[in-house]
């Protein structure tokens, strides 16, 4: 193949984001004014006002906690609420115009009486309660229009039980909270909503992600996809492990699995259509890619900053700590890609298709250095928040270096803008998220529940594992990681630590159910953007999803029974081994899913094959001894039963 005929064969892996605002008004600048355009450029002002302020509290300092978060929480409601109209999918109408002004007055009231609001802290004034009333229910109106009824509805919820708790059944009653001291502690201090959530939102969250926007922005999405389809496209399942691996980097930026599909899937799942593979599967292994990119280091999503501050751990040692089980997680994904494709004798895109791993290094591999940046910075004892000052000034400068990354001024501002309006919905989550917090620490229903729920699992902690993985994902369905991670790590994690499972490990349990339960049918969110690309049925996609993803649902029990797999507990030669031995475990565990090892595999091998799996990473060392002997003798069969087919093939052929 000419020079020429291998260009125009080339594989398209061009990254689209959505422009922002301000491009489109710069674009358009001759177009006539009218009340929309003003409108647009307004918001575009205040998203890119909001960026420039946390960008430069980060680097110069913050205000007073209160302030800080409040002036947050306030600026992302006037933008959800002039981005995101009552009704969904309607104008911009009289009723959203109301509530802008509403929360104008609010926000004036708040900033002006700052000090005198927290000196009234306990005593509240009737003022207070009424602009904290009008605070609240925004704060719940913004959490509607962002992540949906569902998760509003939990904060509705909280708040109702706070009030009238003498009225729940039996060890959730409580004597209930007066109206006014309810609203003295979500509104007046940092116990409620303005608590650890918002905390985290206002200071690291928000930066990250506007870090994030500039590294997509300066081509870091377009290198990370371009380098896992040039190591890995030529190899057998090369499209779909390309997908994986383009997904996990590009996901571990945004932070967000919905978001990371529609960014990389606008081409991964064509892409795998065009060359044979089904739509649901196409679909599913985006997904499972995509929502997987929150639990890999080094940025991971938003909830390990919360967890950081949670469980008093700095946030780089957590990042440290998930390596080994996202490994695992991606392995046990990448493994069940392959033995799809052996299955089916797919082969991989032909290597004059696809970018050069190395010049796409040698180009652009620079890009790579900001998230280097952040992990040196962070290692050296500087704080998350001056680590995502300092990557994102030098993301800029760094995309200077070549004329084709070079990020002029309308980038900046895009960026800027990109980065706070996909921040929101996390602004409002979190916000609600500390209604949940206030309330769970006016009540006491933390150990309330932690009780509760280990009676029920009458002290068995498999039992106790498998409720808190089923509420983790019933409470995670609909709601963003960051929202199920809060309400899991007040109610769920306190239990688990107390049957004696590791603090880290207590935490991360949770935090990998909430962020599996965007796979998870019937509210499968991250499954459910995909099928829409793919053009697949939403609910077949997210099951086929939790299919490909199940190694996920795995690893979490792995590492709650044994926490050396979290670097806890154990020398570096039995981190080793049980890295080891949970490796070899997924790739059997893989194969059982897809009935395929070196052959088709059988019901008796795919049962002997789960059953190696389920032994080599179960504690104790008679189980791994089985373990080996089941994967090992399942192995030799295979490989005979091969050599033999080979064999009569030879023969028929002479």
């Amino acid at each position: 193949m000419s020079a020429d005929e291998a260009n125009r064969n080339k594989i398209d892996t061009t990254v689209k984001e959505k422009p922002a605002y301000v491009e489109d008004i710069w674009r358009n600048r001759a177009v006539k004014w009218n009340f929309s355009r003003f409108l647009v450029l307004i918001i575009s002002l205040l998203a890119i006002g909001l960026s420039i302020f946390h960008i430069y509290t980060a680097g110069f300092g913050t205000l007073p906690s209160w302030q800080q978060r409040s002036i947050h929480v306030l600026w992302a409601m006037l933008l959800i609420f002039l981005l995101f109209p009552f009704r969904k999918g309607k104008d911009f109408g009289i009723l959203d115009i109301l509530v802008v002004l509403l929360t104008l007055a609010t926000s004036f009231y708040m900033i002006t009486e700052a000090e005198a609001i927290l000196s009234r802290q306990g005593n509240i004034s009737a003022a207070d309660t009424v602009f904290g009333t009008l605070f609240i229910v925004l704060v719940l109106e913004a959490t509607r229009r962002t992540n949906g009824i569902l998760m509003a509805s939990v904060g509705i919820f909280f708040l109702v039980y706070t009030m009238f708790g003498q009225y729940f059944p039996g060890a959730l009653a409580h004597p209930g909270i007066r109206y006014e001291k309810m609203v003295d502690h979500m509104f007046s201090g940092t116990l409620g909503i303005f608590s650890a959530p918002v905390y985290v939102s206002s200071t690291v969250l928000i930066l990250f992600v506007i870090f994030g926007a500039f590294l997509i922005r300066s081509g870091g999405g377009q290198f990370f996809t371009d380098a896992a389809f040039g190591l890995l496209g030529n190899k057998t399942g090369g499209p779909a492990l390309s997908s994986v691996g383009s997904s996990a980097l590009v996901a571990t930026i945004t932070g967000n699995g919905a978001a990371n599909a529609a960014i990389t899937g606008s081409f991964t799942i064509p892409l795998m259509k065009k060359l044979g593979y089904s739509k649901r599967f196409s679909a599913a292994v985006e997904a499972v890619a995509s929502q997987g990119g929150q639990i890999m280091p080094p940025i991971l999503g938003a909830s390990v900053f919360i967890m950081a501050e949670t469980i008093g751990i700095p946030y780089i040692q957590l990042a440290l700590f998930a390596l080994i089980p996202a490994v695992i997680y991606f392995f046990i994904a990448g493994m069940v890609v392959y033995f799809h494709a052996k299955r089916l004798k797919m082969a991989g895109i032909p290597r004059e298709q696809l970018p050069d791993f190395r010049k796409v290094l040698l180009k652009q591999g620079y890009l790579f250095l900001p998230i280097i940046l952040i992990i040196a910075l962070m290692v050296y004892g500087y704080s998350p928040m001056k680590a995502g000052f300092y990557a994102t000034i030098a993301t800029i400068l760094l995309s200077w270096i070549r004329k084709a990354t070079r990020m002029n001024l309308l980038d900046i501002l895009a960026a800027l803008e990109n980065g706070t309006r996909n921040a929101l919905a996390v602004v409002a989550a979190c916000a609600t998220a500390g209604i949940i917090v206030g309330s769970v620490s006016l009540t006491g229903l933390g150990i309330t529940f932690s009780r509760f729920v280990i009676d029920v699992a009458g002290q068995n902690l498999l039992l106790l594992l498998l409720l808190v993985a089923i509420a983790s994902i019933i409470m995670g369905m609909g709601m963003p990681t960051v929202s199920a991670y809060v309400i899991l790590a007040v109610l769920g994690a306190p239990a688990l630590i107390e049957l004696g499972v590791n603090v880290v490990a207590a935490h991360f349990f949770v935090f990998y159910f909430g962020v599996l339960s965007g796979l998870t049918p019937p509210v499968a969110i991250t499954a459910y953007t995909t099928a829409g690309i793919s053009g697949s049925d939403p609910l077949k996609t997210a099951f086929y999803a939790m299919k490909i993803g199940l190694g996920g649902f795995f690893v979490p029990f792995i590492f709650a029974y044994n926490p050396v797999l979290l670097m806890q507990e154990g020398s570096p030669l039995e981190i080793a081994i049980a890295t080891g031995s949970a490796l070899i475990s997924c790739a059997f565990f893989a194969a059982a899913l897809e009935g395929y090892l070196f052959s088709e595999l059988g019901a008796l091998k795919r049962l002997l094959s789960m059953g190696g799996a389920i032994l080599l990473v179960t504690p104790g060392f008679l189980g791994d001894i089985i373990g080996l002997a089941l994967v090992i003798g399942l192995v030799v069969w295979q490989w005979r039963i091969r050599t033999d087919d080979t064999v009569e093939e030879k023969q028929i052929i002479r």
